[in-house]
């Protein structure tokens, strides 16, 4: 049944920056499908614990400052110490700065730059090695962006990073789907979450959003459980290199 390709009983997915928005939401549709979850986040996820917990499934709290990756291969090696295993990783931490970019800084560039994408590349990396240990091949779900197709303004570092959270997918899929390792990412559109806070506080920019939207809303966390389940599932086994935009038809106006 084809229904069956998208159960996930038995795999034990990381999903890092799960405490809110996003990737509590991506978080809590892996568990749904069965999955149980590491979550890595610098703060003590509490709710998503709750939720994840009260469907039965495991979960286990790890925390990380992800921008330090001296630390990321003690971060997989005590998610095996509990899980036994890794099937699925989530590269959902991320920040952003905004300033013009005649004044945007060193270190807010450093800062985004860093964790959204130096630490996605080698998590992955330390993830994968793993993965070809196992011999069961396993899935990799990178948090792209509508700024991985288009420039934006004042986000100078993000834009950056999420445009290169693209094209690293891409490269990590071309070496590493001879292992089985299928590497994806999503694209989400304007969500409703911390990071678009400053935007739908601003009348005048929130109705220009949405009036390019033709879903006539922003997206929600809930808006992501379906593409991320498929692409953590078998039903997405000979799907490799691609980014998923989760965006109401932004890129489509």
């Amino acid at each position: 049944m084809i229904l069956e390709q998208f159960q996930l009983a038995g795999k034990v997915a990381i999903v890092t920056g799960c405490d809110t928005g996003l990737g509590q939401g991506m978080a809590c549709a892996l568990a749904e499908a069965g999955a149980d979850v590491v979550g890595i986040n610098v703060v003590e996820p509490k709710d998503t614990a709750r939720r994840i917990e009260a469907m039965g499934r495991r979960f286990l709290d790890l925390r990380a400052n992800l921008a330090d990756i001296s630390g990321l291969e003690g971060l997989v090696q005590q998610a095996l110490g509990v899980a036994g295993k890794i099937d699925i990783l989530v590269n959902n931490a991320g920040i952003i700065r905004r300033d013009d970019a005649l004044k945007f800084s060193e270190k807010d560039w450093d800062d985004v730059v860093d964790l959204n994408l130096k630490t996605v590349f080698f998590f992955s990396q330390a993830v994968a090695r793993q993965y070809v240990a196992q011999g069961t091949g396993g899935k990799i779900i990178n948090v792209a962006s509508m700024l991985s197709f288009q420039g934006g303004v004042r986000v100078p570092s993000y834009t950056a990073s999420k445009s290169g959270v693209m094209g690293i997918t891409r490269l990590m899929a071309n070496e590493w789907a001879a292992h089985g390792i299928n590497v994806n990412a999503i694209a989400p559109g304007y969500m409703a979450t911390n990071n678009t806070a400053p935007l739908r506080a601003d009348e005048g920019r929130s109705a220009a959003i949405l009036e390019r939207i033709p879903a006539g809303r922003w997206g929600t966390p809930d808006d992501l459980a379906g593409p991320v389940v498929f692409l953590a599932s078998k039903a997405s086994d000979y799907v490799n290199g691609y980014t998923v935009a989760v965006d109401g038809g932004w890129l489509a106006r």
